[in-house]
């Protein structure tokens, strides 16, 4: 069997591939990244480095050629970009004759109401139509997303939200990584659909946990999404950023990550890591970065 991640060299990538090493030998391991160079410490690991862009179709037909397991993160970028990328990488699944696709889809995609969720529906219904055998992971929110706020916390800052009273279901990369990797090499995966998210949470819940993580009080700041604006234009994002930030506090509001589920249990065999000790990660390794 061979699995191939693609992504690699990103974040989430990183950690699926680390843990796939962990399980796997390392000839049945390989992954497709657009830079090879960037992926030179897997190659050392006896992981198959292969050269795939999906802005280049013609090297998907090779990146995928010969893999029965293919784990398709999805990109990075504006909506319109990720679905022409996305559909370029299914199609060459169908292509190379790929027995399986996992795919790391968002939170309720089907139903949501969510900024980011066009390119996930498309995915996915991409992924149906060539009958490949499936399973969609339905990431809700990475901890790690909030490391900016949690790092103006850390200097004193409030917590800024205009997401009001929207319920979050927040959970460390690594135990999203652990997901797929148990659907990459797992049995009876096959046309699933799971909605991984940890236990819902408002951002007062939030800041309540990241305070006793501290030892002091996160004051939250709710405001409008106009002042949110301002506030992160002022903190330096660009102005392209701003109307997609602006439109996750939006979407969170309006309760588009708000999925009660206990898929992450069904398939880690564990609950997810606990939020305090998971925000303790979080700090810890941003003061160690520090």
């Amino acid at each position: 069997m061979k699995i191939l991640v693609t992504g690699a060299t990103g974040k989430l990538g990183s950690k699926v591939v680390d843990l796939l090493l962990k399980s796997l030998p390392a000839s049945e391991v390989a992954v497709s990244v657009r830079n090879p160079e960037k992926a030179e410490g897997l190659r050392a690991r006896g992981v198959e480095v292969r050269q795939g862009d999906f802005d280049h179709p013609e090297t998907l037909d090779l990146a995928f050629r010969g893999i029965d397991r293919l784990l398709i993160i999805s990109a990075d970028g504006d909506n319109e970009t990720r679905i022409r990328q996305h559909t370029n990488a299914v199609q060459a699944a169908e292509r190379a004759g790929v027995k399986f696709i996992a795919y790391t889809s968002l939170a309720n995609a089907t139903e949501s109401t969510n900024i980011m969720a066009p390119p996930h529906v498309s995915t996915e219904a991409a992924i149906i139509k060539t009958g490949i055998p499936y399973s969609f992971l339905r990431n809700n929110w990475y901890l790690e997303n909030e490391i900016g706020s949690i790092q103006g916390a850390l200097a004193g800052a409030p917590w800024v939200t205009s997401a009001g009273a929207g319920r979050v279901g927040w959970a460390l990369q690594q135990d999203f990584a652990e997901a797929a990797v148990a659907v990459l090499i797992g049995n009876g995966h096959e046309n699933t659909v799971y909605e991984l998210s940890g236990p819902l949470l408002t951002q007062e819940d939030f800041a309540a946990a990241l305070g006793v993580v501290l030892g002091k009080e996160i004051p939250v700041q709710q405001v409008s999404d106009e002042k949110y604006a301002e506030i992160m234009k002022g903190l330096g994002l660009p102005d392209f950023v701003i109307p997609i930030v602006v439109g996750i506090q939006e979407s969170i509001r309006n309760g588009s990550l708000e999925v009660e589920s206990n898929d992450f249990e069904k398939v880690l065999g564990r609950p997810v890591t606990p939020i305090k000790e998971a925000l303790t990660h979080i700090v810890n390794a941003i003061s160690q970065t520090n």
